[in-house]
């Protein structure tokens, strides 16, 4: 095995052993791209450095929508919003059999179209979801997986952050992933709505259908006054921001920034805005978007050495060598798959999308397609062992979820992690859920 052979493998054996050990992502890709680096190049290696942040970081205009729809979240999460929403889908859905649960689902879906922040609507769900859940007699394992899911949701469905970084690293325009997302997001969505709602019928002590007791104090109209005046606000807020860029009024930066506008007088007229309210927003949304943007830097640090070692070379060769196409398409994705067992999305973007982007292309793969794929196998990465960051969120929620075992928590998402495996391979098999929406731009 030759040197150059020898080094980008080493690279990449080191980052998995530097992740195993619990060293942040953001110093493990940079230090290892200093190292290799100055192995391979010299001195040399930290101007190529700085052209290569400057160049895919701090010149890219399209990663300022990141702060601003982090901001947008953190308005919303402020105006609390979606308690008032819950409370109402809880009772509108509380009659049938998993009601509650169908509710979080629902919930979670319009959390994903609002924020695009996982933690956020992780920790938000599962404050306010779990103790009724529990005081309703739901089975634990289901309480926690679909929360844990439901949260995801946010990483696929528009506006997401994680499709903005994609574009930008992908080449292809943020509005079309944001478009093709739409109707895989919805099929996960689904799918999951599907099981719920099968497990509840099989099994009725997994999610018991509200008593008449429980309901009396409250009126169906009532009920649904509740849910058109907390619903109204988000979906104003989805329409400023997804309307502009689908119909060509903005750009995703230009509607994020509209997005944490719109968001900002939502908290104001729900009477939550305070100064201490705004500095926490802030603070929040700086601490998210360093971690991004430092973990961005250090990928496009790791991959630059590692793509000028021959390692893209070596990567390809090996998918190339499959024999098929769509083996070595089914060898990317399980790559992507069992990489989101160790690593967070942001770190495989960066390490992944660079390499297997142009192996795509050289396949004949339409390149918003390929996109997508990964991105929806992406999803899996929040809640497959052993570091799944969905149920740490959850756990790490407190409250009623410390009456909830990691293990319960493990047993509640498989359900969910075979869904998600499920819809990936509709999407393969049906490349128009993902590209008809975009054919229309």
């Amino acid at each position: 095995m030759s040197p150059e052979t020898i080094l980008p493998i080493l690279m990449f054996v080191l980052l998995i052993i530097g992740l195993l050990m619990g060293h942040p992502l953001a110093f493990t890709l940079g230090g290892l791209a200093v190292i290799f680096g100055y192995v391979g190049w010299g001195p040399e290696a930290f101007g190529m450095f700085i052209n290569r942040i400057y160049s895919s970081a701090m010149n890219n205009y399209v990663l300022i929508a990141v702060p601003l729809f982090v901001l947008m979240a953190n308005f919303l999460d402020q105006s609390r919003i979606m308690e008032g929403l819950f409370n109402s889908m809880r009772y509108l859905f509380g009659p049938v059999r998993g009601g509650v649960a169908i509710a979080v689902i629902v919930l979670g879906v319009i959390f994903a179209a609002c924020t695009g922040v996982i933690g956020a609507s992780v920790v938000t769900m599962a404050l306010l979801a779990t103790p009724p859940l529990l005081q309703y007699g739901y089975r634990k394992e289901l309480i926690a997986g679909t929360i844990c899911a439901g949260g995801t949701l946010g990483i696929l469905i528009p506006p997401s952050i994680m499709l903005v970084l994609m574009g930008s690293y992908s080449g292809i325009p943020v509005g079309k992933l944001f478009m093709a997302a739409i109707i895989p997001g919805m099929l996960l969505s689904c799918l999951y709505l599907i099981y719920v709602i099968a497990k509840c019928w099989i099994s009725p002590d997994w999610g018991p259908a509200l008593s008449k007791k429980e309901r009396q104090d409250i009126t169906t109209k009532q009920i649904l006054i509740d849910c058109l005046k907390n619903l109204i606000p988000p979906v104003l807020l989805i329409l400023s921001v997804l309307g502009s860029i689908f119909a060509g009024i903005a750009t995703p930066t230009e509607a994020a920034g509209m997005g944490a506008f719109v968001a900002f007088l939502m908290m104001i007229f729900y009477g939550r805005f305070s100064w201490k309210a705004l500095w926490q927003s802030i603070v929040s949304t700086t601490t998210v978007t360093s971690m991004v943007l430092m973990i961005v830097v250090g990928g496009t640090c790791f991959t630059g050495v590692f793509i000028g070692l021959g390692g893209d070379e070596l990567v390809s060769s090996m998918i190339l060598g499959m024999g098929s196409k769509w083996a070595s398409f089914a060898l990317m994705m399980i790559i992507v798959l069992v990489l989101g067992m160790f690593i967070d999305w942001i770190g495989i973007t960066m390490i992944c999308l660079p390499l297997f982007v142009p192996i795509a292309a050289d396949l004949g793969f339409n390149p918003v397609w390929f996109v997508m794929m990964i991105a929806i196998n992406l999803q899996a990465s929040f809640l497959t062992p052993p570091l799944g960051y969905s149920f740490f969120y959850y756990k790490g929620a407190g409250g009623a979820t410390d009456k909830i075992s990691m293990m319960e928590i493990y047993r509640g998402i498989m359900p969910f992690i075979i869904l998600m495996i499920i819809g990936l391979i509709l999407c393969i098999l049906i490349p128009g859920l993902t590209l008809w929406l975009p054919s229309l731009m």
